[in-house]
């Protein structure tokens, strides 16, 4: 069983605790749920930009990268560096996340959210309207195509924009369908946790135009975002190489700068 496989089994036994304890009818009462939404397929299609950056405390891959700053810091450091949106990592056994940091983010900014969770049940959708996410995402590798098809309509009609990511172009061809809004390239094969831009270069010609193109993970450089902005990408999830720094806002605001030369 590869980590990807474990983190679903996970992932299953704690969507079914966290029903028992919450019902769907609370989340739906809480204060966030009938919020407003920030579109970030919109900001993308606009920005000169288009970084989306992450707040990531560790990964399976790379342990810690950085668990000193607080959330609401990070977030804001992003919103001022000019970031096009924020994805907020959820999970809390693999990657140290929570529910808790979107919730502090959605109260720290004002553009749009990513929740960055491995998405396998409604429920997880409904948590993410009632705790401030405007974006959700969706991992082809571990969905089937009528599991993509009832989660991404499902989101789209809570108002919320859907991110469909795929690492290969099997997984692109079985999943392109009209509830999505962007389709993203993981360039980290979640299997292995090779990474490598190629991914996103071999897959950019595939994804039809109506979708705004995300290439997502290995992004560490100025000359890497211009280069996939050649191939039509629009939007770069980038997380550990802000993470990483003693101060990811100011690591951000640096890379925007001189990406903007």
């Amino acid at each position: 069983m590869n980590i990807l496989d474990k983190i679903i089994v996970d992932k299953k036994r704690e969507v079914l605790v966290k029903k028992s304890i919450i019902s769907v009818a609370q989340l739906e009462a809480s204060a966030l749920f009938n919020s407003r939404t920030y579109s970030l397929n919109k900001l993308l299609k606009n920005s000169a930009v288009g970084i989306i950056a992450e707040h990531k405390r560790r990964s399976p891959s790379k342990a810690e990268i950085n668990n000193k700053h607080n959330v609401e810091d990070v977030v804001l450091g992003y919103q001022n560096a000019g970031v096009s949106g924020i994805s907020v990592l959820t999970d809390t056994k693999y990657f140290g996340g929570s529910l808790d940091d979107l919730l502090l983010t959605k109260a720290s900014v004002n553009i749009p959210l990513l929740r960055k969770e491995f998405i396998i049940d409604e429920y997880q959708i409904l948590e993410a309207k009632a705790n401030g996410a405007d974006v959700i995402l969706l991992i082809a590798a571990v969905l089937t195509q009528s599991e993509i098809k009832q989660l991404s309509e499902f989101a789209q009609s809570l108002g919320l924009e859907v991110l469909l990511e795929v690492h290969n172009l099997e997984e692109l061809e079985s999943a392109i369908m009209p509830s999505l809004d962007m389709i993203g390239v993981n360039n980290r094969n979640l299997k292995t946790f090779e990474v490598s831009l190629d991914y996103s270069k071999q897959l950019a010609s595939k994804i039809p135009d109506e979708f705004v193109k995300v290439s997502e993970s290995g992004i560490s450089s100025v000359d890497a975002v211009k280069e996939l902005q050649q191939f039509g990408y629009q939007g770069f999830l980038m997380g550990e190489h802000f993470m990483k720094t003693n101060n990811p806002g100011l690591a951000a605001q640096n890379f925007i700068k001189e990406l903007l030369l």
